[in-house]
């Protein structure tokens, strides 16, 4: 999976560097070719001689080597990489990367590449949690820069939680993933819906739930970073970590989504909508606010939305690929079986309220697939980003095996 394949590590000055040599060790012994760029405050936590020794090259931490003039051409190892993983990367390096810093040689790499760039956040607990790195987090996500969760468990500090870095393996095994997908849906146009919709009483008031639209967001983030052409329907939400390649189209209503994904589809590929949809909405809105002196708010009457998922799959030409999620809390196989065969989908993902972890607003979530051909696949609980990742293996497989949609 590796051999060949060019790899730059970056290493910024924080006590998690001790952990980089055993990652290039395993990056060479996999076939890669590392290339180790250093800021001068990791020499204080990391020999350049080991990093050296372990990549077979010279580990580079200035624009220029010595008194010869000899220049380490930030711009043709931009170019030269297949991926930059920056392991560890402290607050501070996330916060100049952010601002488009180039200060050392490592910020003027990455303000050069032209592949995948991956961080692994390493800091304390209190810092990793701060406000301003969070944001900071986001942006760059934003922008398209691979985030590697960072691990939950005891701090250089003494302290216990989140922001210690994720472990050699674990990175290895991100990279290898992420080289191995790399634009393995380039081409495709894939169509999302995520979030809830919000039904109007009045002017002031409305029927919803409490979808936050993190498992919809993260699978639009998925499959753009491995090439595809995405457009997320998203209903409201305070989410901000949308990849930049995601061509986000904000809807509040059932009926508004419904319209959007009604054009949006014939051109597409494929279309998994993960949003929380209202089933019913007010048969009236009032235009004003409904006062309670009125009792206007004593009974509210009822229509149902129309059927996002069931129109799709009436629309549904050979070639396409249609799959949606099914929250469930009772009979869970059952009922999202049979939503699997009342709409013809190709594939259902279904999770339980009664699994912790799994519902709404949480950063992780429990799954399991069912397919049209009577395949079912089970998911650990597991952060939202892997589940994405294990979503769009599934929509992979589909997409390999059918012809280009007609009348794109």
């Amino acid at each position: 999976m590796l051999t060949g394949k060019k790899i730059i590590i970056g290493i910024t000055g924080g006590i998690a560097a001790y952990k980089t040599p055993l990652l290039v060790r395993l990056l060479v012994k996999a076939g890669a070719e590392v290339q180790v760029i250093m800021t001068p405050s990791a020499h204080e936590f990391v020999t350049p001689l080991t990093l050296a020794t372990l990549s077979k090259k010279p580990v580079l931490t200035h624009f220029t080597e010595g008194h010869e003039g000899v220049w380490n051409n930030h711009v043709e190892l931009g170019l030269w990489a297949d991926l930059i993983v920056i392991a560890p990367a402290t607050a501070n390096t996330i916060s100049d990367l952010l601002h488009g810093k180039s200060e050392n040689i490592l910020q003027a790499v990455f303000l050069s590449a032209r592949c995948p760039v991956a961080i692994a956040p390493a800091m304390d607990l209190d810092m990793y949690r701060h406000p301003a790195t969070q944001e900071n987090l986001d942006a760059l996500s934003r922008r398209g820069t691979l985030i590697i969760p960072p691990g939950t468990g005891e701090l250089a500090s003494g302290l216990v939680g989140e922001g210690r870095m994720a472990e050699p393996e674990e990175i290895y095994s991100f990279i290898g993933t992420t080289l191995l997908h790399a634009n393995r849906l380039s081409g495709k146009k894939v169509l999302l819906t995520a979030g809830p919709t919000y039904e109007p009483i009045d002017a002031v008031r409305f029927v919803g739930n409490f979808s936050t639209g993190k498992m919809g967001i993260a699978l639009a983030n998925t499959l753009a970073q491995q090439g595809a052409e995405v457009t997320l329907v998203c209903g409201p939400t305070k989410e901000k970590n949308i990849d930049h390649r995601v061509h986000k189209i904000d809807v509040v209503t059932a009926k508004e989504m419904f319209d959007v994904c009604v054009e949006k589809f014939p051109g597409s590929d494929a279309a998994v909508l993960t949003a929380a949809v209202a089933d019913f909405r007010p048969k009236t809105t009032a235009k004003g606010k409904i006062k309670k002196e009125e009792g206007g708010l004593s009974s509210i009457e009822l229509e149902q939305t129309q059927d996002i998922l069931a129109t799709l799959g009436g629309m549904k030409k050979s070639g396409q690929v249609l799959a949606g999620f099914a929250l469930e809390t009772d009979n869970e196989a059952a009922n999202a079986q049979g939503k699997l065969k009342r709409k013809n989908l190709d594939f259902i993902v279904m999770n339980s309220l009664r699994d912790d972890g799994a519902g709404f607003g949480t950063d992780t979530n429990k799954i399991t697939v069912f397919s049209s051909a009577g395949k079912t696949h089970n998911f650990e609980l597991k952060p939202k980003s892997e589940v994405a990742q294990d979503i769009s293996d599934i929509l992979f497989s589909y997409l390999s095996e059918r012809t280009p949609t007609e009348n794109k």
